[in-house]
């Protein structure tokens, strides 16, 4: 089972855009296809994000959605890395990817390092498929 941490632009796009590649990821963790991992500080981020009002998502959507991580997601604690990134508020997603062996997928690949764990939903979707 592949191992993931999703960006929030990621829970962002799925909920825009429902048949979209983000959202097969929502789905297939949904379906329990993929095992996705998070920490406090990301949830906390979820939390903050989805509900706001520029991007309308109905209540209900963003309630299944942080709920589904909580009973299928697994919670870590990871520790803080110390290699520089262009965006340190990223820190969070690199940092829990890189302690539970996942793929980090996220829409701003620029915002992270070059590695090889970092890819697009596009490039996810290609190694679940495949």
């Amino acid at each position: 089972m592949q191992r993931v941490v999703l960006d929030t632009n990621i829970l962002v796009s799925a909920l825009l855009k429902p048949a979209s590649k983000p959202a097969e990821i929502i789905r297939a963790m949904a379906m329990q296809k993929i095992l996705v991992f998070y920490n406090q500080a990301i949830f906390m981020e979820y939390e903050a994000v989805l509900p706001r009002a520029k991007f309308g998502f109905a209540a209900t959507d963003v309630s299944y959605l942080l709920r589904l991580f909580q009973l299928q997601g697994v919670l870590l604690k990871p520790d803080s890395g110390a290699r520089p990134l262009p965006d340190e508020s990223d820190r969070i997603f690199y940092d829990t990817a890189k302690v539970a062996g996942a793929y980090l997928v996220t829409g701003n690949i620029k915002h992270y390092p070059r590695a090889a764990f970092i890819v697009t939903p596009a490039a996810f979707r290609q190694m679940v498929a495949g």
